[in-house]
């Protein structure tokens, strides 16, 4: 997803936008982000195009932010929009400085904190997550006995 009109004639830089220690040049949304995001963000919304628009233009007007401070892979969108993502370097891509150029894949998004209060905390979010599985197993192995 790169921004298919630039306002300047004659740039030699591609474009991009720092999101913390990252300068990401391309955005890729993932089949589950998009089935997430329909489900979870905005209901019916299933263009990827559209969606990846949308998180271009919340990269460009700094309204991504970290989680968590050391948290390098879940984002906020608005104070409210939770979003895991990860990042890879673009090949042979760097700026007029020799910095490496990243994409920003989507993985998921988790939610509205407005809507899911357990998206606070995350951290006890997902303990309360592995708690819940783990006995859902120990269950199972009780009843095949």
């Amino acid at each position: 997803m790169r921004d298919k009109e630039m306002e300047r004639f004659s740039t030699y830089e591609p474009f991009y936008v720092v999101l913390g220690d990252k300068r990401i040049a391309d955005i890729v949304i993932t089949s589950h982000a998009r089935i997430r995001y329909m489900d979870r963000v905005q209901d019916g919304e299933d263009d990827i195009n559209k969606i990846a628009a949308w998180m271009w233009e919340c990269l460009k007007q700094h309204r991504i932010t970290p989680y968590y401070r050391n948290e390098q892979d879940v984002y906020l969108i608005d104070e409210d929009i939770v979003v895991v993502a990860e990042f890879n370097k673009l090949e042979r891509e760097v700026d007029l400085i020799g910095n490496a150029l990243h994409k920003m894949i989507i993985v998921t998004y988790l939610g509205k904190m407005s809507e899911t209060i357990e998206l606070r905390d995350l951290k006890s979010y997902y303990s309360w997550l592995r708690h819940s599985r783990r006995m859902t197993l120990v269950k199972n192995t009780r009843k095949r006995k």
